[in-house]
């Protein structure tokens, strides 16, 4: 069984879609022979934000500075989700190689390496 739940447009999607053991089988033959798992969901998805982690780094090492509106703002866009940068955001202020001072409006992220 395989169930699909999403939205397509303002319309919410739950779809459930039996496959038999044929089907499966007819689906895998569709894929290149490295994508094709020998089960379906046979291994657990790694988490998405360890991939992102370095790519968060390598943003604010490359600008060397900025304030946390514009940090969250490209994280968020990096993540693709407002809840996802935050929790980047949140992981740059515990770095070792990242330091955040206190700015007039909002703080100050520094790569400091």
């Amino acid at each position: 069984m395989l169930r699909i739940k999403g939205r397509v447009g303002d319309w919410p999607v739950d779809l459930t879609v039996e496959m038999d053991a044929e089907d499966w089988a007819q689906l895998a033959a569709h894929l290149p022979v490295e994508a094709a798992p020998a089960t379906p969901r046979a291994t657990p998805a790694s988490n998405p934000a360890d991939a992102l982690w370095p790519l968060a780094q390598e943003l604010l090492q490359r600008a060397g500075s900025l304030e946390g509106p514009q940090l969250l703002s490209e994280l968020s866009a990096l993540a693709g989700g407002d809840a996802a940068g935050k929790r980047l955001l949140v992981r740059l202020r515990h770095c070792p190689q990242v330091q955040v001072e206190s700015g007039a409006e909002a703080p100050l992220y520094r790569w400091v390496g």
